[in-house]
């Protein structure tokens, strides 16, 4: 095989199912009155992890559309070494959790998934806690679809 298929049209069905379950993921996110901007910028964190550019290209303009400004934007590589108070410490408990589950690594001074909900509890209920984890593993899952499908990135109109 020469190319990668795109399996989200090889076996559309499967496709759908995860469409259905983002659908879901969204309801459950506005339910748990979680803002959009908070998860755009998890959405954009994740799939920066991931080098997903497919997911890059529409999370990024998602993540400002939604209100995420654009120096949040360019520095939320490095958000854990911020200091000028730009990431408040309900984006830094949010992306603590996105990073924590999309690449465990315990022994290597990342926090662990128990440590990363630990702290997110002090920002967020556990409804929001719950919502926040199924925002990150959507993500993951769509990143690994459009990475392993050799999505190309989404042009900007």
């Amino acid at each position: 095989m020469t190319h990668r298929p795109y399996i989200d049209k090889t076996h559309p069905e499967i496709y759908r199912a995860m469409n259905a379950a983002v659908l879901a993921g969204r309801k459950a996110y506005e339910d748990a009155g979680l803002p959009r901007d908070l998860v755009e910028l998890v959405n954009v964190r994740v799939s920066q992890i991931n080098g997903c550019p497919t997911c890059l290209s529409v999370h990024v303009p998602a993540a400002r559309k939604a209100g995420v400004d654009a120096l949040t934007l360019d520095l939320l590589p490095s958000w854990r070494h911020d200091t000028s108070g730009l990431f408040t410490s309900t984006q830094r408990a949010a992306l603590g959790l996105a990073e924590a589950l999309t690449a465990p690594q315990p022994g290597t001074g990342r926090p662990s998934v128990d440590t990363a909900v630990a702290e997110a509890a002090t920002e967020f209920t556990e409804q929001q806690v719950s919502a926040l984890e199924w925002a990150v593993i959507l993500i993951n899952a769509y990143n690994r679809i459009s990475i392993g499908s050799g999505h190309p990135p989404v042009p900007q109109s």
